[in-house]
C-alpha cells in the first residue's frame, strides 16, 4: 500500500522534447588489415590510410574535422589453449569524420570504404544548436509539469502554491526506448521517435505548495 510518510505538497514529473532535422553527421571509420609481417602490416595499413585521407580531402573534409589514432599493431590469433592459431599481425587506425554535407554522406562512405577503410563502426547524427534546443525541451518539461500538477490540484479542489522545489531529472533515466517508443518513466512524456530526426529531451520534478 502506497503511503504519504512526509506530507508536504504536490510533486509531479514533467518531460519536454525538441525534434530538428540532423545538420551535422559523424562518422567512425577504422582501417584494420592483417599481414603476415608486422612489416607488410604497416606497409598495408599505411598505404590505405593515405588513400583514406586523400579520400576526405576531395569530399571537402577539412584536416581539423577529422579525429584519428595513430596505426596499433598486434599479433592476432584465433582459438584458445591448445587449439590457439597464430594468423598472423593486425593492424588498425581509427578515424571519425565530421561533416555537414548530409546529402553526400552515402557517397563518401562508399569511397572512403574502396580506398581502404576496412570497418564502418558507427554513424552519429546530430544538430548544431543542441544547447538551445535543450533549454527550449527544459521550458516544456516545465510547462508540462505545471499543467500536471493544476490537473491534480483542481481534481482535488484545491489550489497550487509556489514552487518550492525544482530538481533537474536526467531523461535517460525515465526509460528506454523499444522501436521508436519510450517504455517507463513519465507516462505523459510527448511520446514516440521520429525516424530521421534528432531529438533532444529534458525532465524536471517540480514541488508545489498547496493552497486552500
Amino acid at each position: 500500500m502506497a503511503e504519504i510518510k512526509e506530507p508536504w505538497g504536490l510533486s509531479v514529473l514533467g518531460a519536454g522534447s525538441v525534434s530538428a532535422e540532423p545538420q551535422v553527421a559523424e562518422v567512425t571509420l577504422a582501417v584494420d588489415l592483417h599481414a603476415p609481417s608486422p612489416k607488410e602490416a604497416f606497409d598495408e595499413a599505411g598505404g590505405a590510410v593515405v588513400r583514406f585521407r586523400e579520400v576526405l580531402r576531395v569530399h571537402g573534409i577539412p584536416d581539423e574535422d577529422v579525429s584519428g589514432s595513430r596505426l596499433t599493431l598486434r599479433s592476432d590469433f584465433k582459438g584458445y589453449g591448445g587449439e590457439r592459431v597464430f594468423l598472423g599481425y593486425r593492424c588498425e587506425a581509427t578515424y571519425t569524420v565530421r561533416t555537414e554535407r548530409l546529402d553526400g554522406l552515402d557517397r563518401l562512405i562508399e569511397d572512403a570504404v574502396q580506398a581502404g577503410a576496412s570497418r564502418v563502426d558507427e554513424v552519429h547524427f546530430d544538430v548544431l544548436e543542441k544547447p538551445a534546443m535543450r533549454d527550449e525541451a527544459r521550458r516544456r518539461a516545465v510547462a508540462a509539469a505545471r499543467r500536471k500538477a493544476e490537473v491534480y490540484a483542481d481534481a482535488c479542489g484545491i489550489r497550487l502554491g509556489t514552487v518550492l522545489h525544482v530538481q533537474d531529472v536526467d531523461p535517460e533515466s525515465l526509460g528506454v526506448r523499444s522501436h521508436g517508443v519510450r517504455m517507463g518513466g513519465d507516462p505523459e512524456s510527448d511520446g514516440a521517435f521520429t525516424p530521421g530526426t534528432v531529438r533532444v529531451e529534458a525532465a524536471v520534478l517540480l514541488g508545489f505548495g498547496l493552497l486552500p
